[in-house]
Formats: C-alpha cells, sequence, structure tokens
C-alpha cells in the first residue's frame, strides 16, 4: 500500500443561508478522501499493530486455496469468496496473512491488494459500514494509479458525496471511476479483503429511540453483502474475500439465488490440517518457552501430546494455554502440570458438547489455578472491570484503570491487580492508543467475557454484571459523600465518581426494580439527598469544562443527564416513598441548575474553549428536556432560563454557538423543544 500523502489541507466547511457548501481544490481531493477514510481499518494500521498472521508453517492450505481461486492476473470464474468459521479459527490471521502475501508479490507490474478492510466491534469507525466504501474507494485510488485521478475528480466536483447514503458513495466514488477509464479488459484484477463482517453491528442511522449495542447488526452486514453484490455487478477488474463467523443471516444470504453463482464458499474447519497446525505452534512455543527457562528437555513427549491432542486443532485454545503458562510470575513448568492434570479429571461428555466446550473447560481451569482464597474478590475485581470497561477511554491501561477502581472500592492499592495477576492469558494490561475504539477492552478475546457473563459456563465463577454497577454506583456515592467546597478532587478515582455516578444510576435500572428492591432504591436515594450535590456538581463542571485535569480518560455517554433526571419522574409511587422521590427530584435538578448558572456566565464572558462546547451542550439539554415539561408559565422563572436570556443579551455570538452545539449533538430532538428554543430567543429584551 502505498504511503504517498496528497499534499495539506481540505477547505472548511462554510455557511451560507443554511446551505452547506464545500470546496475541495486540487489534489486535496485525495487526502481530503483519506481523512475521512477509516484508516484504522486498513491492515497495515498503527491501530491493528501488530497485525495478526499465520504462524509459519500453518494455514498453508487455505492460504494456497485463497490465492489460487483469486488467480491474480485474470481474476477468479466467481468474483467473491466467502470463509466462515467459528470464533477463534485463525480467520482474521489469514486475511492478514493473505494481504501480506499479496501486498509482497513480486514479479508482477501492478499491486494485486486493492484494498482492505477489516471491521472490529469495539472500533467506533471500524464497528459500523459508514466509512467502508470511502475507505475502500481511497485505497483503491492508490493501489489504481490510473484511476487516482478519477476519483479525485469526483470527490472535488462533490465533497458531499462522503455524507451521502453508501449506495450513491459506492456509484460515484467506485463505479464511474472503473467506467471513466473506458475498456477494463486491459486492468489487472485486484482482490478487496473485508474481514470479520460479523464484527459490524452498528448503524449510525438517526433514531429517536436510544438503541442497545450491537441491535442492527443484522441488517448492516446484510448491507454491506449487499454492497458488495453491487459492485461486482459491474463486471468491474475487482474480486472480494469476505471471512466471518457463520452467523445465519450471512449464511442465508450468501446461499440465497442472488449470490448463489458467484460466491464460493470455504468452511475453513474443512480445509487443510488443523491439528497438524496447531501441533507446528504449539511445538514451537513450547521449545520457545524451554529455551526461556533453560530447560529443553522439557515439558517432555507424554505432556506436549496430551496437549496436542487436548486442543484438538483449535488454535484460540492453544494461544490461550500458551499465554497462560508463559508466566513472567511463575514457573511455566508448574503451571502446564497442573493443566495437564485437569485434562485426566474433565468430563468427556463436557468436553463435546459444544466447539467451545474445551475452551471454556480451559477458562475455568486458568480461573482456578487462582488461590482459591482470592477468587471472591478476583470475581469482583472482574465485574468492576467489565462495569468501569464501559465508561473508561480505551488508552487506558488496564493497571490504571484496577488502580483507580481499588480507591473508589477502598481497596489496598494494588490488590484489584494481584487478584487478577493469574489471568494474564485472557486480559491484556495495556490499554491502546486508537482514539476509534469506544471503550477500555481487556479481554485478549470476545469468548472471555461471554464465558464469564453466562452462568450455566461459569458456574460459581460466574460475573454478575448489574450486581457490579450497583456496588460501583454505591461507592461512587460513598466518595461523593465526602466532598465539600474544600475538597481537591484531583484523584482519578473521585473523578470517576463524579463523572460516571448518573450513568451508572441509570445503567444498575436501580428504578426499575424499585419495587422488587425498595429497600436498596429507599437507601440510594436517601444517600443522593445528604450528599452535597451543589458542590459535586460544581466540581464536576469545573473538571469537565475547564482544562484538562487528572489523567483519567473518561468515555462521557451523551445521554447521561437527560436519562437521569427522568429517573425521578412518572413513578406511581405512593406515601413516603413518593414524597422522598420528589425530594430527590427536586435536590437533583436545582443543584444541577445552580452549578450551571456559573458556566453560563463564563460563556457569556467568552471563557469556556470550543472544544467543551459540545460536553457542557450535553449538560444543557439535560435541563432543557426538564424546563420543557414544565409549565411554560413557569419558565420566565426558571433560572437557567434567565441566564440562557443574558447570555444572549450580552453575547450573542457565544449564544449562537451553543445554540447550534446543543442542536448538533441532539438532531434528532431539537424539534421537541424548539417551542422553548424559541421562547428563549424571542426574549432578548
Amino acid at each position: 500500500m502505498s504511503s504517498v500523502s496528497y499534499l495539506k489541507n481540505a477547505k472548511h466547511f462554510t455557511v451560507n443561508n443554511s446551505t452547506f457548501s464545500t470546496y475541495v481544490s486540487g489534489t486535496d481531493a485525495l487526502q481530503y478522501l483519506y481523512e475521512h477514510s477509516a484508516t484504522g481499518a486498513m491492515h497495515d494500521s498503527e491501530e491493528r499493530f501488530p497485525p495478526p498472521i499465520c504462524h509459519p508453517g500453518t494455514r498453508e492450505a487455505v492460504v494456497i486455496r485463497i490465492t489460487d481461486w483469486y488467480g491474480y492476473q485474470a481474476g477468479p470464474g466467481k468474483p467473491i469468496m466467502w470463509v466462515h468459521a467459528p470464533a477463534g479459527y485463525g480467520k482474521t490471521a489469514i486475511a492478514g496473512t493473505v494481504s501480506r502475501i499479496l501486498e509482497e508479490a513480486v514479479g508482477l507490474d501492478f499491486s494485486p491488494l486493492g484494498a482492505t478492510f477489516f471491521f472490529w466491534r469495539t472500533s467506533a469507525e471500524r464497528n459500523s459500514p459508514a466509512l467502508f466504501i470511502i475507505t475502500i474507494a481511497y485505497q483503491l485510488a492508490m493501489s489504481i494509479p490510473e484511476l487516482a485521478p478519477h476519483v479525485d475528480s469526483a470527490v472535488r466536483r462533490n465533497p458531499m458525496i462522503l455524507r451521502k447514503v453508501l449506495e450513491v458513495q459506492l456509484v460515484k466514488l467506485i463505479v464511474e471511476p472503473f467506467k471513466a477509464l473506458g475498456d477494463l479488459t486491459d486492468i489487472p484484477n485486484r482482490l478487496v479483503i473485508v474481514d470479520g463482517l460479523d464484527e459490524c453491528i452498528n448503524s449510525e442511522q438517526e433514531s429517536r429511540v436510544e438503541k442497545k449495542y450491537a441491535e442492527d447488526q443484522e441488517k448492516v452486514q446484510v448491507r454491506i453483502l449487499n454492497l458488495i453484490h453491487t459492485l461486482q455487478s459491474h463486471r468491474l477488474p475487482l474480486s472480494f474475500l469476505v471471512l466471518s463467523r457463520p452467523e445465519a443471516w450471512i449464511k442465508q444470504h450468501i446461499e440465497s439465488g442472488a449470490f448463489e453463482d458467484i460466491v464460493e464458499i470455504v468452511d475453513l474447519y474443512e480445509v487443510g490440517d488443523h491439528i497438524g497446525d496447531v501441533e507446528k505452534y504449539v511445538r514451537a512455543e513450547l521449545s520457545r518457552i524451554a529455551k526461556k527457562i533453560e530447560d529443553e528437555e522439557w515439558p517432555g513427549e507424554e505432556i506436549a501430546g496430551r496437549f496436542i491432542q487436548k486442543c484438538n486443532g483449535h488454535m484460540l485454545y492453544a494461544s490461550t494455554v500458551i499465554r497462560h503458562i508463559d508466566d513472567p510470575y511463575g514457573d511455566p513448568r508448574d503451571l502446564l502440570k497442573d493443566l495437564h492434570d485437569s485434562w485426566f479429571n474433565s468430563a468427556p461428555d463436557l468436553e463435546h458438547s459444544t466447539p467451545f466446550a474445551s475452551l471454556y473447560e480451559l477458562y475455568r481451569q486458568i480461573i482456578r489455578s487462582c488461590p482459591a482464597r482470592n477468587r471472591l474478590l478476583m470475581v469482583e475485581v472482574l465485574e468492576d472491570v467489565m462495569v468501569a470497561g464501559d465508561y473508561l477511554d480505551p488508552c487506558v491501561s488496564l493497571q490504571h484503570a484496577l488502580a483507580v477502581l481499588d480507591s473508589l472500592s477502598g481497596r489496598a492499592l494494588g490488590s484489584g491487580i494481584r487478584a487478577l495477576r493469574g489471568l494474564h492469558a485472557v486480559l491484556s494490561l495495556s490499554g491502546t492508543s486508537s482514539r476509534e475504539v469506544v471503550r477500555l477492552e481487556p479481554f485478549v478475546h470476545s469468548s472471555f467475557p461471554e464465558f464469564l457473563t453466562n452462568p450455566q459456563l461459569s458456574f460459581e465463577l460466574a460475573i454478575d454484571r448489574r450486581k457490579g454497577q450497583r456496588r460501583v454506583l454505591w461507592k461512587c456515592l460513598e466518595c461523593m459523600s465526602t466532598i465539600s467546597m474544600q475538597t481537591r478532587v484531583e484523584e482519578d478515582y473521585l473523578q470517576f465518581a463524579l463523572f460516571m455516578f448518573r450513568q451508572l444510576w441509570r445503567d444498575a435500572k436501580i428504578n426499575e426494580d424499585a419495587r422488587l428492591c425498595q429497600a436498596e432504591y429507599i437507601k440510594a436515594v436517601q444517600k443522593l439527598l445528604a450528599i452535597d450535590l451543589p458542590t459535586c456538581f460544581s466540581k464536576f463542571y469545573t473538571y469537565h469544562f475547564g482544562p484538562p485535569n487528572g489523567s483519567l480518560g473518561i468515555w462521557y455517554a451523551l445521554s447521561i443527564p437527560f436519562d437521569f433526571i427522568d429517573s425521578f419522574k412518572d413513578h406511581d409511587f405512593e406515601g413516603e416513598l413518593k414524597s422522598l422521590v420528589q425530594q430527590t427530584y427536586f435536590h437533583v435538578q436545582s443543584s444541577m441548575e445552580g452549578a450551571l448558572i456559573p458556566v453560563i456566565r463564563q460563556l457569556q464572558q467568552g471563557d469556556i474553549a470550543p472544544e467543551w462546547l459540545s460536553r457542557f451542550s450535553v449538560e444543557l439539554f439535560a435541563q432543557l428536556g426538564s424546563i420543557y415539561s414544565t409549565k411554560s408559565d413557569e419558565w420566565k422563572l426558571n433560572c437557567v432560563v434567565q441566564a440562557l436570556i443574558d447570555l444572549q443579551r450580552e453575547n450573542k455570538e457565544g449564544f449562537g454557538d451553543l445554540l447550534r452545539e446543543t442542536e448538533s449533538v441532539y438532531h434528532g430532538y431539537q424539534d421537541e423543544f424548539r417551542t422553548l428554543l424559541d421562547y428563549i430567543s424571542q426574549h432578548e429584551d
């Protein structure tokens, strides 16, 4: 893949009479396209370093099957190949290996690798189809020099094409540039690799209903397949290698009549010598570890053979065992012997019940290898990690997150990392430098958290996410109860408590379960009433809207405050509980309003940097929602409304910026509050 960068900056958007116009000049167009691509999805991106590839000498049969199908110059008989296998069978490593082989091919006067897109469910730019066509188009322009000027021209003619629907992007950025070349018969065939289709799970389409993560997966995955089908229908010199799990809807769509004659289907499990591949990998890794511990006769043929037999051709199982025994804090000989002994005691019916049964049994053994006296703490810490992972920035390392959680929970510093020390085979201690991954993901493979949260798999070791959410929420409230005007909230755990208690309140669903757990609910609202919330919100806003403080990255979900305030309304409680909830609502509402006023005044004086406006707009939107629900004749008495009127009077530009930012963040809801916004706008005098 060429690393050429096409000059400087694209021109910025300008607004004229509410109509957007963009101008991109000269060779800026391809740079503009690059800047809007999902660069982390490319096979050689920094985000994916080091890219997974097959262990030397393994998966050779399937790699040869793919390269033979592709055929380089002429292209294959069927333009699409679908390679499928369950999770953990090395599909991404195969895609990476094929990418490397094509990129390093010699003796050709063209680059056979046209483009790659590696979907990844925890990356914001890689878990939806939004940037798929843009990214493919940019790479094709780089790998096919004669195509570049036509893609460049398409972007210069209409830069807003990057905001059009994918089906229009496909025509304008790929199909028409190819057609502009005229006769395509002399253009060598290029391979486009699409890995992890099942990891494409989100749609960025507007919705008035808050969507649960991954609910769009069937629709968006089928849409990607349809886009590929459309591309091949134009008889372009492109072939498509698609790799994914054999999800039912993917399989059904590919086996439908529309795809029947154009797709070659490869079941990865049926191709090659999986047992032999895993044996090569295991023996090479055991030899490496033996040299490191200076015991080259270890582990002996009996234990090595039993290990290979236990893997049963499952590379993920083998690599997990290797990570487990290659422990800087333990002796690999003891760790492998413990596993070896457990293999003789496992139940045969369990081993063969599902494709992942042996992997799950390995997970149980890894967890049980931790000292029994620490197991309750280990489960608690894992619950904390799974909960906090939803809110922490991915660049935060697991070690840092555990230190914060130790302080938040009142544990001795270092307790969390010690409790998980035996789990390094399934946990990653470092964070990621990518800004596109949306949350902390400390697990090496997605099968491990799935195992942990399913009591039928993990038995007494199961993780209860709801229990963890409520425990972490209570710890946040306890920390907040210590905050006064004299408190310096520079410690990461205090910032975490201030930033995240509202999201935790919503996610723990305390309100929804109030009738079932009334005592717990009363305890929580009484705790809120006892907290100096005006001071807490004031401290929160000081850190949230001022210069960056602390070293803890926070993933701040935009829907938090609105949901939090709403959670104290519209309940059909009676008697003392009803009165208690009403008190809590007014306490929360007045506290947030009182803390917001100084921030609005700062904006009035121009003291808030533009980059913080989007954060402030979240808080403002929550207040507007609450104010809007009151009677209109009460608006003039509201201090936030009056502060916004004052802001408009004293700083029209600042008020306009804030209003536009609020509407851009909540563009799907702005009409609902238009009456209130108009009221504020019309009361300048």
